[in-house]
This record gives C-alpha cells, sequence and structure tokens, in this order.
C-alpha cells in the first residue's frame, strides 16, 4: 500500500538546509546554563575556604577555562565569552571594595538598569521585547501600526521588566543583609531559570502578532484594489459610448 503524498501545506525538510537555532541553543544549550553557574559556585567555595583573594583568581580562572574548553569542543564561544567579561567586571568590584559580596554588585545595579529601560520603552510606547525582535529578524515596524500586536509586545517587555526588577529586589535585600551564600543562589536561581521563564511571555507576544499581521496581509491581498482616476474615466466612456441614445 502507498502512503499518502504530502499536501502542499507542508514543508519537507531541504537536504543542507540550516534550521534556525532555538532559545535554548542561542543562551548556550544546557551546557551553556551549567557553566554560566561554574564561576560563582567557586568564588564561594573559595573564599570560604581560603579568602577573598582566592576566590575571585579562581573565579576568573574558571571562567577562562570555560571558554578554552568550549574553544577545544568548538562550541559556540559567545555565551561564554559574555560570561567572561561579567566575571572580569564582578571580580574587579570585589576586589575594590575588599568584600565578597562586591563580587555580586554589579549584576544587582545591571539589573535594576534593566529593568528601567524596559518600564521607559513601554512608556514611550516602543515596548524593546517588539523593537529587538523585529530588528534582529528584519521584520520591519508593521507591528507597531497593529494595536493588538503592540499590547501583546508590551506584556512581554513588562515581563522582562518584572524579571529585573525581582532580581535587583531579592538580591539587593540579600547584599544588605551580608548573605553572600545566598547571594550566589539568589544569582544562579534567578539568572537563565527566571530569564527563560521571561522569553516564554516574548515568544507567546511574537507568535500573537505574527499570526495577526500575516491575517491582516492575506485580507489586504484578497481585497479589491480601489479604482484610480484614470480607471473610473475609462470604465464611465464605456458606459456612456454603450447606451442607447435615448438614455443620454
Amino acid at each position: 500500500m502507498t502512503e499518502p503524498a504530502p499536501s502542499g501545506d507542508e514543508k519537507e525538510p531541504v537536504a543542507g538546509e540550516e534550521t534556525p537555532p532555538t532559545m535554548l541553543e542561542q543562551m548556550g544549550g544546557i551546557a551553556g546554563l551549567l557553566y554560566s553557574s561554574v564561576p560563582v559556585l567557586v568564588f564561594v567555595l573559595a573564599n570560604t575556604f581560603f579568602g577573598l583573594t582566592v576566590g575571585i583568581w579562581s573565579a576568573v580562572g574558571s571562567a577562562v577555562a570555560i571558554v578554552v574548553l568550549r574553544l577545544v569542543r568548538k562550541e559556540s564561544l559567545q555565551p561564554a565569552i559574555s560570561g567572561f567579561f561579567g566575571i572580569a567586571i564582578a571580580a574587579f568590584i570585589a576586589h575594590r571594595t575588599g568584600s565578597a559580596k562586591g563580587f555580586f554588585l554589579f549584576g544587582i545595579w545591571a539589573s535594576l538598569v534593566y529593568c528601567g529601560v524596559f518600564l521607559l520603552s513601554v512608556a514611550v510606547r516602543r515596548p524593546l521585547a517588539g523593537v529587538i525582535w523585529n530588528l534582529i529578524n528584519g521584520t520591519g515596524q508593521a507591528w507597531r501600526n497593529d494595536k493588538p500586536s503592540r499590547f501583546g509586545y508590551d506584556v512581554a517587555t513588562l515581563a522582562m521588566a518584572a524579571v529585573f526588577g525581582a532580581r535587583f529586589i531579592v538580591q539587593r535585600w540579600l547584599y544588605d543583609a551580608n548573605y553572600t551564600g545566598w547571594l550566589a543562589f539568589a544569582k544562579i536561581a534567578m539568572g537563565y531559570p527566571l530569564y527563560g521563564l521571561g522569553l516564554l511571555v516574548v515568544v507567546w507576544a511574537v507568535r500573537r502578532s505574527d499570526k495577526r499581521l500575516k491575517a491582516i496581509e492575506e485580507a489586504a491581498a484578497e481585497a479589491p484594489k480601489p479604482e484610480t482616476d484614470a480607471e473610473a474615466e475609462a470604465r464611465l466612456r464605456e458606459k456612456y459610448a454603450q447606451a442607447p441614445a435615448s438614455d443620454l
């Protein structure tokens, strides 16, 4: 018995065609999520047993090791390199302040800045979730003319603002209370996992907007085109030319 032929709506994979990376792959995959936690854990353990200086150099060394490891394994370097610079800045602040909790200070205030930027973008009617997504994908500004699409991106942008706002509030309280160990736990737990929840809202907004814009585009294509002045004049001439003399 022969199998039914695929319908015209189904797209078969093309040999050699690369599929776009998923959200998890863009974040470095499962390995990237684990690697991002290593320097923080190394810093806390080394600082606890050997002091601040050893903790700082151990964190930086582990970040460098992760970059080298991903390079050897021919994995994406972007997450590792950005993570290295983040750890380097955190280590510098910890060294300057002479305090282990200073290691987390940069991330705390960065979260507040990100929260403010996301909120401001909604206030000026340029929700960053929509601006960034459509800029990266080159899909234009049509979403801004569709009120429901803009509302969806507002919700997504506010969700990301809530993520960064929660990070700042919790970690700032732990910083003031001198809970260095809990700061490390909060940084990891409120890192990629919480960020991933915010991105789920962004994905919802993107799919909702794309569906609406596609429907609007199809409706516009099916709608009759407005008659131009020249076409109207030609139609009237033809009408009068075909009309009986008694009707004129």
